[in-house]
């Protein structure tokens, strides 16, 4: 199945496993919930939707590469202690906590959340020492004499024999206590999650035209093609830090993380096209409204990659702006919040917006440790917290420590932001219109508004400060039956 396919798979597992009854009793006993065991190439994200499942289930989650692990560390270390039976005293052995199972404990100390997951990666690599104490754990949830406490839950990740020498079957009584997921990349699930990660506009419109070069895995006389989910994710963040710094990215950089020669190599010679064509189509000049004709002319007349590779630098412009406009809706949004309480709370502005700072920075750090929260969503409270704490030492720089003082500052931040509103509108209609004069409602705009269908930020931009053009041609092209055959057209062309 797909990676979302699963997801919600491992959403529903939990959920279910999770359930009680009237009498608060967990409706599947303890030993009947299954381990989840995730078998999927190498870099497809099988850890990424764990962790995000956790998140969105509210429940903890602990993680272990379990390579890294002896048979003493996962077991707990021997130790003697005196017995009697039948009158007479014996020595016997007894084990000290597994690490393991102690990271569970420390979890629900540190969170106060009692019920998660314990998440074990690689499962299928372990030493051969280690063998026989990871098929019991998965069988009975034990190291040792410890068990797994009854709110958690066993998710395993491996990888399959032809993509790891080091792999160890499963015996056929593991597998009868395991539910196996077995996921397969799948570049039209990986775009949408691609586009929530702000991945580099330059991958996504490459393997918009190359959808074939978004995974490989294979041994050629050559070595082995790697080419993953988390190769291009990876290189989309150097690929934004390279350019602020003003580094060059080549083939061999390029090569370390897509690591297949043809295709890091046609990324490279793409990647200098991509630039080539941001500055000769002028795109910041299009997001303004400024289109020349000789322009257009050029560009209706091209050859069919690079027009597709300018729509992909349109849309990039488009979701950008659209992205920032919608963190700015949601940054006002918690710091509306923020100030309702500061407001309510009454007495001293410049000491409830300190108290506010304290409290909303120590939920942040412990929401931060949970590992729940995206970096989107800690940038954009991280952001909150300056400004609260920017407005307690504008009151006290001025000497007005009043409420009227702090309103008076969020209105006009709030006008700020909504010009930003209005300027992302602009730049969207401006989009459409440029490729409505170039391409009229062909192939191009049936990818530009399949895109924007796609894309959280601009679904979200466009469905709270709407988008007459995006209606308009979402129902004339996206509703009709020539829709199909347009895209599978341009999939011929690829």
């Amino acid at each position: 199945m797909n990676i979302q396919k699963a997801k919600d798979e491992i959403i529903h597992t939990i959920k279910s496993y999770l359930s009680r009854d009237e009498y608060g009793t967990y409706r599947i006993p303890y030993l009947r919930r299954r381990p989840i065991l995730l078998m999927g190439p190498p870099g497809i994200g099988k850890t990424q939707i764990v962790s995000q499942a956790a998140h969105d289930c509210g429940i903890a989650l602990v993680s272990y590469t379990i390579t890294h692990h002896t048979r003493q560390s996962a077991m707990g270390l021997p130790y003697i202690v005196s017995k009697k039976w039948g009158g007479r005293e014996y020595s016997a052995t007894e084990y000290t906590m597994s690490e393991i199972i102690a990271s569970v404990y420390d979890k629900m100390e540190s969170t106060g959340i009692k019920e998660g997951i314990l998440f074990m990666d690689e499962i299928n690599c372990v030493s051969e020492t280690l063998v026989p104490t990871m098929l019991q754990f998965l069988q009975m949830k034990r190291f040792g004499n410890q068990r797994l406490p009854e709110g958690w839950l066993i998710i395993a990740a491996g990888n399959p024999p032809e993509y790891n020498k080091s792999v160890r079957d499963f015996d056929m009584v593991t597998l009868d206590r395991v539910r196996r997921i077995t996921i397969e990349p799948d570049y039209e699930i990986w775009r949408a999650y691609a586009y929530a990660a702000s991945i580099h506009d330059a991958i996504l419109s490459y393997l918009q035209i190359k959808t074939g070069n978004f995974y490989r895995a294979e041994n050629t006389a050559d070595g082995m093609n790697l080419v993953t989910a988390r190769g291009w994710e990876d290189l989309s963040e150097l690929l934004y830090v390279y350019e602020d710094m003003g580094f060059e990215t080549d083939r061999e950089i390029i090569a370390e993380y897509i690591q297949c020669a043809d295709i890091a190599s046609d990324f490279a010679n793409y990647l200098e096209l991509y630039r080539k064509y941001r500055r000769d189509y002028s795109i910041e000049d299009i997001m303004q409204g400024k289109f020349d004709s000789i322009v257009y002319r050029r560009l209706s007349s091209a050859p069919f990659d690079e027009r597709l590779s300018v729509v992909g630098l349109l849309i990039s412009a488009v979701s950008l702006r659209c992205r920032e406009a919608v963190d700015n809706e949601s940054y006002a949004e918690e710091l509306h919040d923020a100030l309702v309480y500061v407001r309510d709370a009454g007495g001293s502005a410049i000491s409830r917006l300190n108290q506010v700072y304290e409290d909303r920075e120590a939920a942040l750090e412990a929401d931060r440790l949970e590992g729940g929260m995206t970096e989107r969503e800690i940038l954009i409270q991280n952001r909150m917290l300056m400004t609260v704490k920017s407005y307690a030492q504008g009151l006290l720089d001025s000497g007005r420590d009043s409420f009227d003082e702090v309103r008076r500052l969020f209105v006009s931040e709030r006008k700020a932001l909504d010009i930003k509103i209005s300027s992302a509108s602009a730049s969207l209609d401006h989009a459409f219109s440029f490729i409505e004069m170039t391409f009229g409602d062909g192939q191009e705009m049936v990818v530009f508004v399949t895109e924007i269908s796609l894309n959280p930020d601009t679904v979200r931009f466009i469905s709270e400060y709407g988008c007459d053009k995006f209606d308009i041609y979402n129902r004339r092209l996206l509703t009709s039956h020539e829709h199909k055959e347009i895209l599978e057209d341009i999939k011929s062309l690829r």
